[in-house]
């Protein structure tokens, strides 16, 4: 399966803002924004003016990287979204935050998406007591993932608890350390998501 494998730091300074793609790394003056406040690139300290469209897309680029989707998968979520009852862009953001992988970031077993898309691949993760080795696997109200019995020593899993305090878990899951298990309370709502995006930049891109 395709997947980006290029340095993404690079994202973070593009988009001019932390999307926490490395970690621990991301809390720390090693961090790129931190060291370079500016885009890569030979001309990324020029101020270039932006059109609408590229304001738009720009928006849908910073989204589809902070869930570390490809274009054709992004694309597929708008189109499910779309054709859901209710606000596009809000059901857009409720499936991208309905994945595995992010579930298992939201619940601090992994320090990145990146880190927690690899984890569930590896099949290190149960979901209702059956085993899901799909990052895309979507979650629904009630549903239990935990870390399977061999895998809870795994180091990296151990530490991401113990880290995950800092960052917090969201109102609509909850976390329980001692079982390595966390639920899914309720699905998320705008309110819940704190990201600096505007969603409705992403649709005005799609609906042309």
């Amino acid at each position: 399966m395709a997947r980006y494998t290029e340095a993404v730091c690079r994202h973070c300074r593009r988009e001019g803002l932390k999307l926490f793609l490395k970690g621990e790394r991301c809390y720390t003056d090693k961090c790129a924004i931190e060291r370079r406040n500016y885009p890569p690139g030979e001309h990324g300290q020029a101020r270039p003016k932006f059109s609408e469209y590229s304001i738009q897309l720009r928006e849908k680029q910073k989204l589809r990287r902070i869930y570390g989707v490809l274009e054709g998968q992004f694309r597929r979520y708008f189109e499910v979204a779309d054709r859901t009852r209710g606000v596009t862009g809000e059901t857009l953001l409720q499936l991208l935050e309905r994945r595995l992988d992010n579930v298992v970031y939201r619940l601090g077993f992994a320090t990145s998406r990146a880190e927690a898309r690899q984890l569930v691949r590896h099949g290190h993760f149960r979901v209702n007591g059956r085993k899901v080795d799909v990052p895309s696997f979507s979650v629904r109200t009630g549903d239990a993932v935990t870390v399977r019995e061999r895998s809870r020593k795994v180091t990296r899993i151990q530490e991401s608890l113990e880290l995950a305090q800092r960052r917090g878990v969201p109102e609509w899951l909850d976390i329980q350390p001692e079982t390595f298990t966390g639920t899914v309370k309720a699905l998320p709502t705008r309110a819940d998501l704190t990201m600096p995006i505007n969603e409705k930049l992403v649709v005005e891109l799609y609906s042309k």
